[in-house]
């Protein structure tokens, strides 16, 4: 080569060189080429193999079913939810949406009518509970939802835990709703007597005043919901029933929104139990009953107000907790939708199965 650089003029050798250049160029480019059709032939030949093993044990689930028509198997027609609703959170909208597809995607909705609205049950209760939820094989595939705190069924010896989910508001939003909720009522049932009706205090000046009904300890009611049946929960102002909260948020919900963020939880429910919530998200744009109750004569309070309930502790655990599960809601919407042109769209599977053996 160094014999030719020094016979070959300097154009030759410039040409020569832009030749080879091209030549490598190509090559490297057919070898991408190559690569990638060997991945996508491997995609194939795995999806192909996923099929085999689907087919069989379709064939195999078909004939177990022939043997045994009148148990109920492990799959979906056997799932149970449980959405124990915290108040004044919307969550009567959302359960309009679960009412208005039960028919249609056939699952019995149940409510937990407890008295007084208690949200902690007795020892004898939770059991009936339990055995209800797992036993009451006519009702299955069910969706419950009550404002009942959370309930660790695995204290009970059951062999399969029902899902839970829920939402849960901005803390001070949630109080001034429920404050004007007791003296007003909303559009779904205006003609109800409210517990507080004929009260015209505004919420601001309960706050002026020191009042009980929008006092800072009304607001510890979404930890204790998360918390659960244990006196701990129940104590204002206990740090360790706010990590109890977060750590069964984490560890016992399969998804938790927020009321600001309504939608987006209505679209990854369908996404990811389209059993059912298959039409959820279409049914919450366009229904009727999805933005059906407002509370009446609702006044924003003003930044004074605000301001004073934020200086308790109890302010800062309670929305210590929301921003926790925000922060949550929002890390599993970033890992399963994307926006575009204002809309968002749910992400097509992103995973397969390849390399499986025996292949028998």
């Amino acid at each position: 080569m160094g014999l030719l650089r020094v016979m070959m003029p300097p154009k030759l050798q410039l040409l020569a060189l832009l030749a080879f250049a091209v030549a490598m160029f190509f090559l490297e480019n057919q070898i991408q080429k190559l690569e990638e059709s060997r991945g996508k032939l491997e995609r194939a030949i795995a999806r192909h193999e996923v099929r085999e093993i689907e087919q069989r044990h379709t064939q195999d689930g078909l004939r177990e079913r022939d043997s045994s028509a009148s148990s109920l198997s492990d799959n979906e027609d056997d799932i149970v939810i449980i959405y124990n609703r915290v108040p004044k959170t919307a969550s009567t909208s959302f359960t309009n949406i679960a009412y208005d597809l039960c028919g249609k995607n056939h699952y019995h909705v149940l409510h937990i009518n407890t008295t007084k609205n208690n949200p902690v049950m007795s020892i004898q209760d939770q059991v009936r509970f339990v055995k209800n939820v797992t036993e009451w094989r006519e009702m299955k595939p069910a969706f419950y939802h009550g404002h009942v705190s959370f309930l660790d069924f695995t204290k009970f010896g059951v062999k399969r835990k029902p899902i839970y989910i829920n939402v849960i508001r901005d803390p001070i939003e949630r109080l001034v709703s429920y404050y004007y909720f007791l003296r007003f009522g909303d559009d779904y049932r205006p003609g109800l007597r409210r517990r507080k009706q004929g009260d015209k205090k505004t919420f601001d000046e309960c706050v002026s005043a020191g009042g009980s009904d929008c006092a800072p300890e009304k607001l510890w009611l979404q930890i204790p919901f998360f918390c659960g049946h244990y006196s701990e929960c129940w104590n204002v102002g206990s740090q360790w029933a706010l990590e109890q909260a977060k750590y069964n948020l984490v560890n016992e919900y399969m998804l938790v929104g927020v009321t600001e963020e309504l939608e987006d939880f209505v679209m990854m429910l369908e996404a990811a139990l389209p059993r059912f919530f298959k039409g959820a998200t279409e049914l919450y744009k366009t229904g009727k009953k999805s933005h059906l109750r407002k509370t009446s004569e609702k006044k924003p309070p003003t930044k004074e107000s605000i301001a004073k309930l934020q200086q308790s502790a109890i302010w800062k655990m309670e929305n210590e907790f929301y921003e926790f599960a925000l922060e949550q809601f929002q890390f599993v919407r970033a890992h399963a939708v994307r926006e575009k042109d204002g809309e968002l769209y749910l992400l097509a599977q992103n995973f397969f199965y390849e390399k499986i053996y025996p292949k028998n």
